[in-house]
């Protein structure tokens, strides 16, 4: 694969296309952009794909279906995708979905490679049937808890919206901080108006927020709250699920938005196949490409090994996951089985902690790697 994005052969058309499924979030209530960008990846790296040979002379071709954040949109899609014969199911973006998805593609014994969600609980019992590229929000919060451990941060608060993912996150943040002399303060926002957040967090003596929240609201109207509050001047606000790694964060914000870190699974320098990938999807997005451009890259990468060496046998595929070795963008992608993890998972992506410059928004730093 690592010569991929030079290729200009087109595949033999002596076959029926090999078709893969593609779960994304492309309307509201889901994360739009966010699903924007894993798509742009998904479809650049099938282009790829095809203009290296395809699959044994196959074309790729890729299903696309909506998930607009919905569970049950996404486990119907899953049932049509199975029906409509594709060799696997791939993407998504939202962990509550992909959670969906995953058990019903178990379910039906549809080799599932999740591109994006963290959720640890991906499935409720273990499954050869699912793979993931993303890192468990385990160890990916873990890496965040030590960061701000690091920071000087220790009475941690966190502005949430009731959620399986951000309790999850909660609850690791906790776990993390608690054995280090560290304290998580729980803000409900569904009893809270951003200015109510800035009182809790007075009265808390909190040093940093997280926002476990949605984007835009009211991840916007807590920010603007809290910088426009004089006793909060010294707060650290956080972001660890990526709200603004995102072009949209930036013109709700302007200034506001800088200097709230998130994670980002990206290494700190780019292989040469990660550079050229990235400056592809630049031309294709019109814009910066977020990790998740680069997750979806890599996950029809790897389908693509797979279904080179497997077929399009079903169960092949999910044997296999243990046998992946691919040059990905990020790094070697492996699969391994990891205590507490359900489905077989990339251990691990590339990760860090990264920031907007205040003095240059559209600028990250590089904050804390783990």
């Amino acid at each position: 694969m690592s010569g991929m994005v030079t290729q200009a052969r087109p595949p033999r058309r002596d076959g029926s296309p090999v078709r893969i499924g593609a779960l994304v979030p492309l309307t509201r209530p889901g994360w739009a952009e966010a699903g924007h960008h894993l798509l742009a990846g998904l479809e650049l790296a099938v282009r790829d794909v095809n203009n290296d040979g395809g699959i044994a002379g196959r074309p790729l071709e890729l299903v696309v279906r909506d998930t607009a954040a919905d569970p049950r949109k996404a486990a119907a899609a899953v049932d049509e995708l199975a029906r409509l014969g594709m060799a696997a199911v791939a993407g998504e973006y939202h962990s509550v979905v992909a959670r969906a998805a995953a058990a019903r593609a178990d379910a039906l014994g549809l080799p599932f490679l999740c591109s994006s969600a963290v959720l640890d609980a991906l499935t409720e019992q273990p499954t050869d049937w699912v793979a993931r590229l993303a890192p468990a929000q385990s160890h990916g919060w873990r890496i965040y808890a030590d960061f701000l451990l690091g920071a000087g941060h220790g009475r941690v608060a966190v502005a949430a919206e009731p959620s399986v993912y951000w309790a999850s996150g909660t609850g690791i943040l906790r776990d993390h901080l608690a054995p280090r002399g560290g304290t998580v303060i729980e803000l409900d926002m569904r009893a809270l108006t951003p200015a109510a957040v800035c009182d809790a967090l007075v009265a808390h003596r909190a040093t940093a927020l997280l926002l476990l929240v949605g984007h835009p609201e009211p991840a916007v109207s807590i920010v603007r709250s809290v910088r426009r509050d004089q006793r909060l001047a010294e707060i650290m606000m956080g972001a660890p699920a990526g709200q603004p790694e995102f072009a949209e964060w930036a013109p709700s914000l302007g200034e506001d938005g800088a200097a709230i870190p998130f994670l980002r699974y990206l290494p700190e320098r780019l292989s040469p196949l990660g550079a050229r990938v990235g400056t592809a999807l630049r031309e294709r997005l019109a814009a910066a490409p977020s990790f998740v451009a680069f997750e979806g890259y890599d996950t029809v990468a790897v389908l693509a090994e797979v279904l080179r060496a497997q077929g399009t046998d079903r169960a092949r595929i999910a044997a296999s996951w243990p046998c992946v070795a691919v040059e990905g963008t990020r790094g070697r992608i492996r699969f391994s089985r990891t205590p507490g993890i359900s489905v077989w998972q990339w251990t691990w992506p590339p990760i860090q902690v990264v920031d907007r410059d205040p003095a240059e928004p559209d600028r990250f730093r590089v904050l804390h790697t783990g």
